[in-house]
């Protein structure tokens, strides 16, 4: 080879070496621009969600302060915070909790372990039925029973919400016109709205029930509806009264009462606490509403499941012999898990799925459903954050109407009265929804629910509370479905020989021998 050839042919590698060098260089600017840019992203998106939890934290904070100030500086200061303690409940536009963490992945991922979970019960009850009957059964003979006579639930719960449209709106309507300054039309207007309430909402639903013989869920849609449409119709009546006898203390100002459009709203609204006007948003997304009622069909078939193949196969004993403590215990056990699974369907497919269907189909803008009672470190916290619906109607119109009235900053006694009312409503729920007295749910959320949210109060910030909240709601759960497993089947094996008062609430599991 030629000196010229060999200056040519290391020329040739000093370019291939040179560019080469270039391109490693270009590819090194591109990915550190493609870092730059991601880092850049990933930057504005924690941003986001920081400003999102910062304004979501401050405006709990200007309510909880407008709604929880007790002290006053000068005479002034405490006319403006009784005013504020008038407003109420402020309704701002908001996202559920659980819409919000559904985007994360992490999360995203226990929900499919609940999916797959589901799919798995299906799998197992379809394998057992083919192992026992030789072929594949998939009935549900559960459903039809406890969702019979549902005609009889229609019109029932047709007459109760139309009273609930019609009465106590027209009779608030009349006062307000002719008699708001007159003491003994406002008693004829009073004991008539206590009549029509008593009877309609009150004596109605009881009959129907007791009346047609409704099966168990049946029997609970009635009920719980009654309660509904009762703190509704109360709300109302409580927001609307003082209003008006404001209005009409103005002689030169026109009465102003609210229009049967916004009452008629406010009874398909996902909210105990009556206003006018509520924060809207602008469209309806129809997929998300089709996706939450899919989601509650897929929660009553896990239900299902759960009954099918973890509660019933335990709890229905055909042999002679009574239960003892050992079989007791060990079914107490058993029922916690169980237990718990029907704890967190409940809240999901009820205070998630439905009230946030009918949130978007009535454009309803805050979402404020429930908190993260997950994380609670006490039952206090647990009590406040579980169920925002309800707790808001006890605190506005249970507990803070009783230290006004009272004249006393009766705090623990104002807690009291509001366990004890909700203790037996609940149990009214469960007495009505069963078809038998027995009071488990009474003595657990008065008596126990009671000690734990004194004892277990907000002082509690280790996690290690956490897991006590978590392993005391497991065995209460447990101690539920147990105990009402129970008595459900001692209530077919042993039915009452008599009508006598002591017949009706002596409990039957205590004294069936299963014979």
């Amino acid at each position: 080879m030629s000196t010229h050839d060999t200056r040519h042919t290391r020329g040739r590698g000093a370019t291939h070496t040179e560019n080469g060098s270039v391109t490693q260089h270009e590819d090194h600017h591109t990915r550190t621009r493609d870092m730059e840019r991601m880092k850049e992203a990933v930057i504005r998106h924690v941003q986001s969600r920081l400003n999102e939890v910062l304004e979501r934290a401050l405006t709990d904070s200007i309510q909880s302060l407008s709604t929880h100030t007790h002290t006053h500086t000068d005479q002034t200061g405490s006319t403006n915070n009784r005013h504020k303690l008038e407003q109420g409940k402020v309704f701002i536009a908001r996202c559920s909790l659980l819409d919000e963490l559904f985007e994360i992945s992490h999360i995203r991922t226990i929900y499919h372990m609940f999916i797959a979970a589901l799919f798995l019960f299906i799998m197992s009850t379809l394998a057992v039925d083919y192992i026992d009957q030789g072929r594949l059964v998939l009935d549900f003979d559960l459903f039809y029973y406890a969702f019979g006579q549902l005609s009889t639930v229609v019109w029932a719960w047709t007459l109760m919400l139309s009273y609930t449209l019609l009465g106590p709106y027209h009779v608030l309507r009349v006062w307000g016109e002719r008699a708001p300054r007159s003491r003994w039309r406002t008693c004829v207007c009073a004991l008539t709205l206590c009549a029509a309430q008593t009877s309609m909402l009150g004596i109605f639903p009881v009959c129907v029930v007791l009346h047609y013989q409704l099966p168990p869920a049946s029997r609970f849609i009635i009920i719980l509806e009654q309660i509904r449409l009762v703190m509704k119709s109360y709300s109302f009546i409580r927001e609307t009264a003082p209003a008006v006898l404001r209005s009409a203390a103005q002689k030169n100002k026109s009465l102003h009462y609210p229009s049967l459009s916004s009452y008629l709203y406010f009874l398909f609204c996902p909210t105990l606490i009556y206003r006018e006007v509520y924060p809207r948003n602008p469209s309806i997304r129809w997929n998300y509403v089709g996706k939450n009622f899919l989601k509650i069909l897929a929660s009553l078939f896990y239900l299902y499941f759960i009954l099918v193949r973890l509660c019933i196969p335990v709890f229905r004993n055909n042999s002679n012999q009574p239960f003892s403590s050992r079989s007791l215990i060990l079914m107490l056990f058993h029922a916690a898990f169980p237990g718990m699974l029907i704890l967190m369907l409940g809240f999901y497919a009820f205070l998630h799925c439905w009230l946030n269907a009918f949130a978007e189909m009535l454009r309803f803008a805050d979402r404020m459903f429930y908190k993260d009672w997950w994380n609670s470190t006490s039952f206090a916290n647990y009590y406040r954050t579980w169920n925002i619906v309800v707790h808001d109607w006890l605190y506005y119109y249970g507990y803070r109407d009783f230290i006004r009235l009272s004249g006393h900053n009766l705090r623990s006694m104002a807690t009291l009265c509001v366990f004890a009312v909700s203790a037996l409503v609940h149990e009214y729920v469960f007495t009505m929804g069963f078809g038998f007295f027995y009071p488990v749910m009474f003595c657990t959320f008065a008596g126990i629910g009671v000690v734990f949210n004194f004892a277990m109060n907000d002082s509690r910030k280790s996690p290690v509370w956490n897991i006590i909240m978590w392993m005391c709601l497991f065995i209460g759960q447990g101690v539920h479905v147990c105990l009402y497993c129970l008595e459900w089947y001692a209530q077919i094996h042993c039915p009452r020989t008599g009508t006598s008062f002591w017949e009706l609430v002596t409990p039957r599991s205590w004294t069936c021998n299963y014979q």
